[in-house]
């Protein structure tokens, strides 16, 4: 017997929790629920969707769960405040970590997690609340993910790293071992940090330029 289960949202993101939790978990996903000022449709993947201010009227934190599914949007912080809302009314709330995924950290993570396909957590990492991995990434063993964190595809955390509340680290980042990244940084796509990061702060790559040669001029392509 399948659990049932509202997402929170009625984005991408809540239209692939919706995937996931549908063909790989032991959630019946049942509706969808957002805040009644952004209701545009009634339906979404055809399932209703209902305002979140009604939700505990229409479905009972003792027999619904809830996942929400949002993105990294203001550093986190309305995952993070959506995700306290539905804890606030009693609501259970409902992680996914994909069968394709690696996880032998022996079920240390928190609740509102949404661990994707071909990640890779090693023994002895925490996993935090509300923390999203997203494809293909590594978590080195004995590294700490604070709550409300979000992690892109192919990043790389070696071992020992903590990595603070509200982060953002981006696509093909990597993270030396045993540094501390603090609270509200973000780490951009394809940095390499070697260093601990102080609270809030903003590391960018270095874009590829184009070349002075066009593309017709290459002999070899």
């Amino acid at each position: 017997m399948k659990k049932p289960l509202i997402i929170f949202g009625s984005g991408g993101i809540a239209q692939l929790a919706h995937y996931y939790f549908s063909t790989d978990s032991n959630y019946q996903v049942v509706a969808f629920t957002i805040d009644a000022a952004y209701i545009t449709a009634t339906e979404f993947c055809g399932l209703p969707v209902v305002p979140f201010e009604a939700l505990i009227n229409l479905y009972s934190p003792a027999t619904y769960e809830v996942f929400v599914a949002l993105s990294y949007s203001r550093l986190n912080q309305l995952r993070k405040e959506k995700y306290l809302a539905a804890k606030a009314q009693g609501y259970q709330i409902a992680s996914y970590v994909s069968s394709h995924a690696t996880v032998l950290n022996e079920g240390r993570m928190g609740d509102n997690c949404f661990i994707l396909e071909d990640n890779t957590v090693q023994p002895f990492v925490t996993i935090g609340n509300n923390v999203t991995l997203w494809s293909g990434n590594h978590i080195g063993h004995h590294s700490i993910i604070r709550d409300h964190c979000f992690i892109a595809s192919h990043v790389v955390i070696s071992g020992g790293v903590e990595v603070g509340e509200q982060c953002f680290i981006g696509v093909n980042a990597t993270l030396r071992d045993h540094i501390k990244i603090s609270e509200k940084c973000v780490i951009g796509a394809g940095v390499l940090l070697l260093a601990d990061a102080k609270p809030e702060g903003v590391y960018i790559g270095v874009a590829t330029e184009r070349s002075r040669v066009p593309s017709t001029k290459l002999r070899k392509i």
